[in-house]
Order: C-alpha cells, then sequence, then structure tokens
C-alpha cells in the first residue's frame, strides 16, 4: 500500500509532469488560454495515461523488445481514439476547442515516457498508480496555468465573471505569448522554492528541473555519482 500510495502522489508534486519534468508542453502552451479547456486535456491525458499504463504494464512480457515502442504507440492511439469519440459524443464543443490537440496525444512525451519508463517494468496496480497520479498532476497543471491566463487575460474563470468592475484584462495573457510568459514564471517560482528547500537541508542549488531520474526507475541510473 505504501508503494502504490508512493506512485500515485509522486505525479502530483515530487514528479509534476509540467513543471518538474519539463513534459507534455505542448499542450500546456496550447490550450490552457481558459481553465474548462486545460481540465478538458486534462481529463483525456489521466484516460489515456491511466489505461494504457494498464495494458502495457499487462502485456509487458508478450512484447519483443524490438518493436515495444511501435507496440506501444498503437495501445495508446487506439485509446486516444476512444477519447476522440467520446468527446464528439459528450463534449462536442470542448473538443472543437482542442482541436488537433487531442489526437495529438498519442504522441504526448509523457504517455510515451511513462510506458517506457515504468508501466513496461512494473506490475499493473503499481502502473496504473502512476499513470493515474502522473494524470491528475499533469491536469491540475494545465487547470491552474488556464485558470490564471483566464483571469488575467478575461477577467473570467470557467467563463464566469470573476473581477471587479473596471478590471482591464491583459489581453495577450489568452494568446500565444501569455502562454510562454506564465509557464515560464510559474517554473521561476517553483525553482526558487525548491532551490529554498535544498538550502534548508544544507543540499546545493539547482538549475532547471529538480527530478532525479533514478527515482522513476527509466534509466536504471542515479543523479548521485557512484
Amino acid at each position: 500500500m505504501n508503494r502504490l500510495w508512493k506512485e500515485f502522489s509522486k505525479g502530483l508534486w515530487t514528479d509534476l509532469p509540467p513543471f518538474k519534468l519539463v513534459l507534455g508542453l505542448c499542450p500546456v502552451l496550447a490550450v490552457t488560454n481558459t481553465a474548462s479547456n486545460g481540465l478538458g486535456m486534462g481529463m483525456a491525458v489521466v484516460f489515456v495515461l491511466t489505461l494504457s499504463n494498464l495494458l502495457i504494464s499487462l502485456v509487458r512480457n508478450l512484447i519483443p523488445a524490438k518493436v515495444r515502442i511501435a507496440c506501444f504507440i498503437a495501445i495508446s492511439a487506439s485509446l486516444v481514439v476512444a477519447v476522440e469519440l467520446l468527446m464528439q459524443a459528450f463534449a462536442y464543443p470542448l473538443y472543437q476547442q482542442l482541436g488537433i490537440f487531442v489526437p495529438l496525444i498519442v504522441v504526448n512525451c509523457i504517455i510515451l515516457g511513462r510506458a517506457e519508463a515504468f508501466a513496461s517494468k512494473n506490475p499493473p496496480l503499481l502502473a496504473v498508480a502512476d499513470g493515474l497520479g502522473m494524470g491528475l498532476g499533469f491536469t491540475m497543471s494545465l487547470t491552474f496555468l488556464g485558470s490564471l491566463r483566464e483571469v488575467l487575460g478575461a477577467g473570467q474563470l470557467f467563463g464566469v465573471n470573476v473581477t471587479w468592475q473596471g478590471f482591464e484584462p491583459f489581453g495577450f495573457m489568452v494568446q500565444a505569448p501569455g502562454a510562454f510568459v506564465s509557464l515560464g514564471v510559474l517554473l521561476s517560482i517553483m525553482n526558487f522554492s525548491e532551490n529554498i528547500r535544498r538550502r534548508r537541508k544544507g543540499l546545493a542549488a539547482v538549475q532547471g528541473p529538480t527530478h532525479d531520474c533514478g527515482s522513476c526507475g527509466g534509466c536504471g541510473q542515479s543523479s548521485n555519482p557512484a
């Protein structure tokens, strides 16, 4: 149970995909002009990531090593098609807003990264915990970034006015430059807070992502020298 919680919770902060692993930045930048777009894209990724991790873990011993990447893509592509059909049936306006970025989930580096680094090397329960945690962390990141841009850029949150009368929105925040500015500021804040935490523990400050690749089991290496 402790191992399940560890694998689930790491995606919520320690290995938060966009900010700690710096993965999946294409949808982070492209679809987060509103909170609802960020939430919708995040939930689609949760569905694909969790089920692809489960399926890949179940068949990991049956897939030849030479074709494993092709098999991972085939599995995730099938799930993405299912997500597209579900969104077209039950959330068509959201599907139109997200556009090409829904089918592009299949090549999202988070999906393939977790398949190769974790799901293909661990049993199903752990793979599901990893996929669910990473997916929810990604969803929270997109929703928060979308909320920030929507409030500052349009004075709304989930389409509802939340600012005072006379507030002048920063229009660029809901455009492409606002995505880069918002992401850069959030990355800086998270790195700054991480460095404060490390200094309190007597550790050296870091410049960039703080993920220790040894913790994911993907490459089997640790960031600590031997």
